[in-house]
């Protein structure tokens, strides 16, 4: 896996998680087919756990970079994007237009026709906030 890859099985996990799972390692071989020591699987799970530690800091940059939405009006998908981009912003070890480009190729794939530009303004409005 690349790190792109790695990102969108982030999302997937954030998602699985946020639905109630566990985002364990059963899921990451039996849903995601991620193999034990496979390339970039360090950084999934880097970007999982920086979500799961900063919730509460990512959720609320998040909220506050929606602009007249609110976050229960986010889709499942959108929100598990949104929280790996900013949980990687967080982590200082991308720059961020490219954390943004990924992001918005992933909601281009998974998600509705809109999300890519949706994703694309609050992840821009999160990064020139200065607070990552």
């Amino acid at each position: 896996m690349n790190r792109s890859q790695a990102r969108v099985n982030a999302m997937k996990l954030a998602y699985e998680w946020d639905m109630g799972g566990i985002g364990d390692g059963q899921t990451e071989a039996g849903l995601l087919e991620i193999a034990d020591g496979e390339s970039e699987s360090g950084f999934m799970k880097s970007l999982l756990d920086n979500f799961k530690d900063s919730r509460e800091q990512i959720d609320g940059l998040i909220s506050e970079n929606l602009h007249s939405w609110t976050m229960d009006r986010l889709s499942k998908v959108d929100l598990a994007i949104l929280r790996i981009a900013v949980s990687e912003m967080l982590m200082k070890t991308t720059p961020v237009p490219i954390v943004v480009s990924e992001a918005v190729k992933i909601a281009e794939e998974y998600s509705t026709d809109n999300a890519g530009s949706f994703i694309n303004g609050v992840l821009g409005s999160i990064g020139r906030s200065g607070k990552v």
